[in-house]
C-alpha cells in the first residue's frame, strides 16, 4: 500500500505511463518500420486492406463522438467501446502484415502493454462523467474487440448519425492521409524505387 501511495503521489502509475510512451514509441517503431520493412506483393495488398478496414473504422467513430459532451453508444460505439482504438489497432496490424506476418505478435504485445492501460484509465474517466448511463453501456458493449450486431440500449433511440463536419473537426483525415503515405511507401520499396 505505501509504495502504491508513493507512486500516486508522484504520478508514475502503469496507464499514465503508458499513456505518455503512446505517441513517443509510436513515432519510433513507424520510423524503424519505414526503415527496415520488406513487403512482397501477396502481403503489401492483404496489409493494405487490413489496415483500409481500420482506416474506415476510425473515420465511422470519428463522425458520431462528441467528446466530453455526450457517451457515444450508437455507431460504431453500439459494437465496441473503443473503435478509435479498435481502428488504430487494425491499421497497426495491416502495417504489420504488409511488412512480415510475424509483426503481427509485437503488434499484440505493445497494444497490450501500452494501450490496455490507456483503456482502463479512460473507463474510470467516463464511468464518472457518465455515472448513470456508463454501466449499461459496460454490460452490453466490450471493451475492444466489436460484437457482431449493434447494442440498442434503453432510451438510446436512433442515435446521432455520422457528421462529416465532425469527422473533419477529429482530424481524422490525418490518418488517411498517414495510410496512404505510408503505403505509397511501401509500394515505392516493393518496386525497388527506395532502397
Amino acid at each position: 500500500h505505501r509504495q502504491g501511495a508513493a507512486e500516486g503521489r508522484h504520478g508514475v502509475t502503469l496507464s499514465r505511463l503508458a499513456s505518455r510512451l503512446r505517441l513517443p514509441l509510436g513515432f519510433v517503431v513507424g520510423g524503424l518500420y519505414l526503415a527496415f520493412a520488406r513487403p512482397s506483393r501477396e502481403t503489401l495488398l492483404a496489409g493494405a486492406i487490413v489496415a483500409f478496414l481500420g482506416i474506415l473504422v476510425r473515420a465511422w467513430a470519428a463522425g458520431h463522438i462528441i467528446k466530453n459532451d455526450k457517451l457515444a453508444t450508437t455507431g460504431p460505439y453500439a459494437h465496441t467501446r473503443n473503435p478509435l482504438y479498435f481502428g488504430s489497432f487494425l491499421i497497426a496490424c495491416g502495417f504489420a502484415i504488409a511488412a512480415h506476418w510475424a509483426l503481427l505478435i509485437f503488434v499484440a504485445v505493445f497494444w497490450l502493454l501500452i494501450y490496455g492501460p490507456t483503456i482502463a484509465r479512460e473507463r474510470a474517466k467516463i464511468l464518472e462523467k457518465f455515472p448513470d448511463t456508463y454501466p449499461d453501456f459496460e454490460r452490453n458493449v466490450p471493451a475492444f474487440f466489436p460484437r457482431l450486431t449493434a447494442w440498442k440500449g434503453s432510451g438510446q433511440g436512433e442515435g446521432t448519425p455520422f457528421s462529416a463536419a465532425l469527422y473533419m473537426r477529429h482530424g481524422e483525415w490525418r490518418a488517411l492521409m498517414g495510410y496512404l503515405g505510408g503505403m505509397t511507401w511501401l509500394v515505392l520499396r516493393l518496386r525497388g524505387v527506395i532502397g
